[in-house]
């Protein structure tokens, strides 16, 4: 099982929008790709003094259905969080695999 997890540092005045957009919007956008099987998205709770910090987490069954997402789907979705909050967030991605 793989991990895909992005971390995103909001802007305080975004936080309560990006999360309903996260949650009623691109959370599931992602999940419609067939790529992954599950999701959850999580608050960092020691956060930087003015930032707010969340992790969405995909889970994918193989490093492939995570590199088709990445090549067929990633770049559109993306654009579009840009096209809602560019400029008022920063996020950074990480790969892992689930030993256990």
């Amino acid at each position: 099982m793989i991990l895909y997890n992005v971390t995103s540092s909001l802007d305080a005045a975004i936080a309560d929008e990006w999360v309903v957009f996260m949650r009623d919007t691109h959370m599931p956008e992602v999940l419609a790709t067939g790529c992954f099987i599950k999701h959850q998205l999580l608050r960092l709770l020691d956060e930087e003094e003015g930032g707010i910090t969340y992790a969405a987490q995909y889970y994918a069954v193989s490093l492939e259905q995570l590199e088709a997402y990445q090549t067929h789907f990633a770049p559109a979705l993306r654009a579009d969080m840009e096209k809602h909050f560019g400029g008022k967030y920063a996020s950074f991605r990480t790969v892992l695999e689930v030993v256990e």
